[in-house]
This record gives structure tokens, C-alpha cells and sequence, in this order.
């Protein structure tokens, strides 16, 4: 064998072995990023908190929604105003004359919590919109669900007069006072029911508040580089609180007091994290997202957005943008602030302060 041909031998394996390795380099570089190993015995997984709430979210991230009003996930019955025969305008029981339609059930005499629940809808809804009933417990004074065993001596049907459906329109009232009216039946009960059209008027006007008053914040993360595999964004997401929501490929930041809708979501497709081999899915984008009237302006969450923001940007190699994948500055981060302290002062002053619970029904 002459020396060109082993020198082009030699050459062409050089060649080979290069475009192999830099085949492979570059199969690792695209490859999804992995969660590191755990040092020691892996902990079980943490749950999310039991009796968790999670709103639907229709991000934007610049701005309040408009006039859209969403189907809430979550429908809390409803305690109910003061059923007595000469209500009076101040709140009674869970349910408030500030978002409730208010229709008080006068009797007889005492009515038994058994009865009570035997004669309750068949659904709390008139509608699009919830339906309760509370009794005036004979005992404790205090408005209450019925409860079995007890006695009332008086009862309160209400129905909600906005959510993010819209208002209680005149079908929905007309629907509320059937179902009233069959309640009070069962009872021998006498319903006073508000007049129909102030009512719905009131309605509209909350509505038309609570349409101009609904900010639903959302940031993108996207990938500069390398696409993030589900257990890779599981891992950096947990170190700074969050958790597994309830859904495939949604993780949450819990509230301070169990039971409350988390302070913020975190959410990425539910089919790579529902994958027969996740850890081959390639994740690109993640969305953390805010729903305001949801949350107590006290436990800082947009603060913490920015925060797990930036800090998810840095560990996974990622940029922040908007919807439309602009990169979002800290000028505009500080000019939403800025809007968000003034949307919670608005809430303030009308009784509806964000993460109370009127705010947290009517913003449902």
C-alpha cells in the first residue's frame, strides 16, 4: 500500500471521526436539559395543598382583561342575607348585599336543619351564576348552612349578581325566584324578593366595575438554547416554592393560608409532561401567570413574579418576554407595578379588596 493511500486513509478517518463527534456534540447541546441527580435518597414529592384553588387564567401580560369574563373552575356556595321578615342592608351571614341579590324567608316558627336540606335545589345555580341558602341558627344566633340537627328560625336565599360570565340577567333572577320560592314552599316559608329590574341594574353596573377591574397577568419564559425537559422545570420551579398543581404540567406558588387560590401558576404543555418518556419531551416556553383579584395585595405577588421571573431566567437559560415574544424590561415590569397599586387602592374603596372574599367570588 503506497503512503497517499494510507495518508488519505488516515485523512478520511480523521474526517469521520469529526463530523461523528460534532454530530453528537450537537445532539447533546439540542438534547432537553435534565434535572440534576439528587445527593441523597429522593424526598417523596410534595402534594399541593389539599382543598387548593386554581382559577382559570386568560393571560396578558401587559394589561387588565377587557370586557371578556370567563367560566370560573371553582363555584363556593354561597352563604346567604338575613331571611328575617325586615331585612336591612348591612351584610348578613356569607352573603353580601354589595354582589348578592338578597331574598329573606320569614316562618311561622322554628324550621329543623334536616327539612332545610331536604328542600334545598337540586342545583345552586341559576344560570351561570351560584345560588345559597343560610338559616338564622336558633342556638348561636348566627347565619349558617343548614346544618342536620340544628334549628333555624329563619332562612336567606341569594344569588350573585356578577361573575366573569357576566351579570344576572332578567332569565337568571326569574330562575333564582323559582328556586326561592320552592325553598320557602317546602317551609311554609314567606320570600320577600327585591324588585327584578333594580336588581338587574345593579347587576350591570357591578358587572361593568368588575370588567374594567379584572387584571390577569402573564409572563412568557422562553428558551435562549437547549429546550428544558418537565422534570428540569419541575426542579428549578420547586426551589423557589412551587409545587404540583392539580393539572398535568402546572405547578402553583401556594398561599400563606391553606385552602386560598395559589399566588401564582406556572404552566408548560400537558402533553410533554404527560409523555410516555418525559424526560426525551422538549419544553421551549413556560407561562407564570397572576390572577389579581384572587390574591392579597399583602403577600406581594407581582413582586414575586418578577422575582421567580428573573430567577427561572437565570438558572434555565431563558429570556422573559410578553405574549407576543417581546422581551419584557424592567420599565415595563415598573409601569405595571405602578397600575396594579392603583387597580388594588380602586378595589380598596369599593369594599372588594383584592383576595377578600367577595373579591375572590365576584372574580370567579
Amino acid at each position: 500500500m503506497s503512503n497517499l493511500t494510507v495518508a488519505l486513509a488516515i485523512l478520511g478517518g480523521l474526517v469521520l471521526a469529526t463530523v461523528v463527534g460534532y454530530n453528537t456534540w450537537m445532539s447533546r447541546r439540542n438534547a432537553p436539559k435534565q434535572p440534576d441527580a439528587p445527593d441523597s435518597e429522593p424526598a417523596a414529592p410534595e402534594a399541593a395543598p389539599q382543598g387548593e384553588l386554581e382559577p382559570v387564567l386568560h393571560v396578558d401580560p401587559h394589561q387588565v382583561s377587557g370586557n371578556e369574563r370567563h367560566e370560573p373552575l371553582f363555584d363556593p356556595d354561597l352563604p346567604a342575607p338575613s331571611a328575617l321578615a325586615v331585612p336591612s342592608a348591612e351584610r348578613r351571614g356569607g352573603l353580601d348585599p354589595l354582589i348578592d341579590v338578597i331574598a329573606p324567608v320569614s316562618l311561622d316558627g322554628l324550621a329543623s336543619g334536616d327539612a332545610a336540606i331536604a328542600a334545598m335545589p337540586a342545583t345552586r345555580r341559576a344560570g351561570s351564576k351560584p345560588v345559597a341558602v343560610e338559616g338564622l341558627n336558633e342556638f348561636t344566633g348566627e347565619w349558617e348552612p343548614a346544618v342536620a340537627g340544628q334549628r333555624y328560625g329563619a332562612f336567606q336565599v341569594g344569588v350573585q349578581m356578577a361573575n366573569r360570565t357576566g351579570a344576572l340577567n332578567e332569565i337568571e333572577y326569574s330562575e333564582f325566584v323559582v328556586k326561592a320560592q320552592a325553598f320557602a314552599d317546602a317551609l311554609n316559608g314567606a320570600p320577600e324578593f327585591p324588585e327584578m329590574l333594580d336588581e338587574v341594574a345593579r347587576a350591570r353596573e357591578l358587572d361593568q366595575f368588575a370588567s374594567s377591574h379584572d387584571a390577569q397577568l402573564g409572563f412568557v419564559l422562553r428558551a435562549r438554547h437547549a429546550a428544558w425537559s418537565p422534570g428540569y422545570v419541575q426542579q428549578n420551579a420547586s426551589r423557589l416554592g412551587f409545587v404540583a398543581g392539580i393539572i398535568p404540567g402546572r405547578m402553583v406558588l401556594p398561599a400563606g393560608e391553606q385552602g386560598l387560590p395559589p399566588i401564582l401558576g406556572l404552566s408548560f404543555d400537558t402533553q410533554a409532561a404527560l409523555a410516555d418518556d418525559p424526560a426525551q419531551s422538549a419544553i421551549r416556553e413556560l407561562t407564570l401567570s397572576l390572577d389579581v383579584p384572587q390574591v392579597d395585595r399583602t403577600e406581594r405577588p407581582f413582586e414575586r413574579m418578577r422575582e421567580s421571573a428573573a430567577a427561572l431566567a437565570r438558572e434555565m437559560d431563558g429570556v422573559v418576554t410578553d405574549s407576543d415574544g417581546q422581551p419584557l424590561r424592567d420599565e415595563t415590569m415598573d409601569a405595571i407595578g405602578v397600575d396594579l397599586e392603583q387597580l388594588y387602592d380602586t378595589l380598596d374603596a369599593r369594599d372588594l379588596s383584592a383576595g377578600s372574599p367577595l373579591a375572590r367570588r365576584l372574580f370567579s
